[in-house]
């Protein structure tokens, strides 16, 4: 058997390498930590003042205020029951989807892969607006009775978020060795006993891990629910951007922010607790050696994941062909529209404009993004003896995936209050969106970058330096050979989360220069057919260019798939 597991033997360095080696890892850590310093926790540090600090003193009265209003308390528990509940959801469909796409062989198993995968990388408005349409009293479910109503919420969280524990939990399952379950079977154990005695024990830990990254992302939800929830349901994102923007109520939202802030940082320990723990526990085999045909056994799974990619089309197929629906029959008028800014419509610029800020600001975000993703996955993956090198590395790593689950709208929120004055006066600046994108996004390319890097044989970079590689020619000549397809994965993973963000980007983007996704809410928020209809359109296209990044990302991707998506 091969198993992944290979302790490398180490070769000795000299002292002058291993020193030029460590000053070279000191500068890769503090030059992206000191962004994240002065661009999340200094903006969010300031946010949390506002809530904590009252007239230059700590004032902790907010708190009792915020808590002790009905609301609040409310938002607050919704907020944990719907993400609880869509993550459990999501574990129900999802384990049988990681299972048909990741232990089963058969033809069109990727264009699977990337259809189910291609919500979870397109704006959270346009999923509400998909799913506003197809449960809308005259849209094609209306019969339902869902419009308005917790189930469309918990059906657009699962339709976003199917990918996380398919995907999670698939690369696990991909690599376990199935002697055990086989064994089983062969002493007379039933599939369903020796799927729950022998294969359910080794998923536990990613399985509680996709859970709890679920519920962070359906617990920071904000377009979803800004757009299904109405006035009847709000999230306490939901509800910062109300206090905020709405109401001016720049202290409620402070306390707000900080109840989101531990919400998130508990899940977010809970979740690194978890992975490693899936680390240490896992026995892998190479996934290629694990993939077999379809049997009669796979059918109950097979079924529900059919049922499940179905469910993920038809959102996307009604948002289309209700885009090419107008009041006069079917024709391409609602993206006309889009073009005509001097009919009374509330667009300022068209959408062509706006696409191109999305693009531009877009690709800007992703460049940083990759660059400081890169620097601290190079860091992350090293495993040092010393126990206090070792927990320094793990508390940075815990810091910079903060962002992952900080609601974007905080920082958006601790933008404004932080960068506008002095040195830091960044209100005017064409930077400020692409750097808050830049945040959003960089986890995710750490995420996906990292466990290649940590997979690759320590010997190879040891084995170049003894030849005489300086430190910049070994990450050159060894590293990013070995990273490039990752990297070029999780490149275009941050360029489709960067241009579908809506979250920071409706506090930062200036009226003059929307993005598309901050256009398509203005667009919503406007009553009427022809706003409605060209807020269709403007969200089709949007799907597409990023369905179009998706079918990038699953073409440089390989038959290794515990290589993608372990978010």
């Amino acid at each position: 058997m091969t198993t992944l597991s290979t302790r490398p033997e180490l070769v000795p360095q000299t002292a002058a390498a291993r020193r030029l080696r460590w000053v070279a890892l000191t500068v890769l850590a503090l030059v992206p930590l000191a962004v994240f310093a002065l661009f999340f926790l200094y903006p969010v540090g300031a946010l949390m003042g506002r809530g904590l600090v009252n007239g230059g003193r700590l004032d902790l009265s907010g708190f009792g205020e915020g808590l002790g209003r009905a609301r609040f308390r409310r938002i607050i528990v919704f907020t944990v029951g719907q993400a609880a509940a869509s993550s459990g959801l999501c574990l129900l469909l999802g384990l049988p989807g990681a299972h048909v796409l990741y232990r089963c062989r058969f033809p069109g198993v990727r264009l699977v892969r990337a259809l189910v995968t291609m919500p979870f990388v397109l704006p959270t408005v346009v999923v509400g607006l998909a799913f506003r349409t197809l449960f809308a009293a005259n849209g094609p479910l209306g019969s339902w009775g869902w419009d308005g109503s917790l189930a469309t919420i918990l059906a657009a969280h699962v339709f976003l978020n199917y990918a996380v524990v398919v995907r999670t939990v698939g690369t696990s399952w991909a690599n376990l060795d199935p002697r055990p379950a086989e064994a089983a079977r062969t002493l007379g154990a039933g599939p369903v006993r020796a799927f729950c005695t022998i294969v359910l024990p080794a998923l536990m830990p990613s399985l509680a891990a996709a859970f709890a990254i679920v519920f962070l992302f359906c617990a920071t939800s904000f377009g979803v629910v800004l757009i299904l929830g109405g006035s009847r349901y709000s999230t306490v994102e939901t509800e910062i951007y109300h206090q905020t923007a709405d109401l001016l109520d720049l202290r409620s939202a402070a306390v707000l922010s900080i109840v989101q802030i531990v919400l998130v940082a508990t899940v977010l320990a809970v979740a690194g607790l978890l992975r490693r723990r899936t680390e240490v526990t896992v026995e892998l085999r190479r996934s290629a050696g694990t993939a077999r045909r379809p049997r009669w056994t796979d059918l109950p799974a097979l079924i529900v994941t059919g049922g499940a990619a179905v469910l993920i089309a038809v959102p996307i197929a009604v948002l289309v062909i209700r885009s090419l629906q107008t009041p006069d029959g079917w024709g391409l008028a609602n993206y006309r529209g889009l073009a005509d800014v001097a009919s009374g419509n509330v667009l300022l610029v068209p959408a062509t404009t706006a696409l191109g800020n999305s693009l531009r600001i877009a690709l800007t975000a992703t460049v940083l993004a990759v660059l400081l993703g890169v620097m601290l996955s190079v860091v992350l993956a090293r495993r040092p003896r010393r126990t206090l090198s070792r927990r320094l590395i793990g508390a940075a790593d815990a810091v910079v995936m903060l962002p992952l689950g900080v609601s974007a709208v905080t920082v958006g929120f601790g933008f404004l209050i932080a960068l506008n004055s002095g040195p830091l006066d960044l209100r005017g600046s064409a930077l400020l969106v692409p750097i808050a994108q830049a945040l959003v996004a960089t986890p995710l390319v750490i995420r996906l970058v990292l466990p290649v890097l940590r997979a690759a044989d320590e010997r190879l970079r040891q084995a170049a330096a003894m030849l005489g590689a300086s430190p910049l020619r070994v990450w050159v000549s060894v590293d990013l050979p070995i990273m490039s397809r990752a990297l070029a994965g999780a490149s275009a993973f941050a360029f489709a989360v960067a241009l579908g963000e809506f979250g920071a980007t409706s506090f930062l983007a200036r009226p003059e220069t929307p993005t598309l996704p901050v256009l398509i809410g203005r667009l919503i928020s406007r009553p009427g057919p022809a706003n409605a209809g060209m807020a269709l359109a403007a969200a089709t296209l949007l799907a597409v260019v990023c369905a179009a990044v998706v079918l990038v990302v699953d073409a440089f991707s390989s038959d290794s798939a515990a290589r993608w998506g372990a978010f």
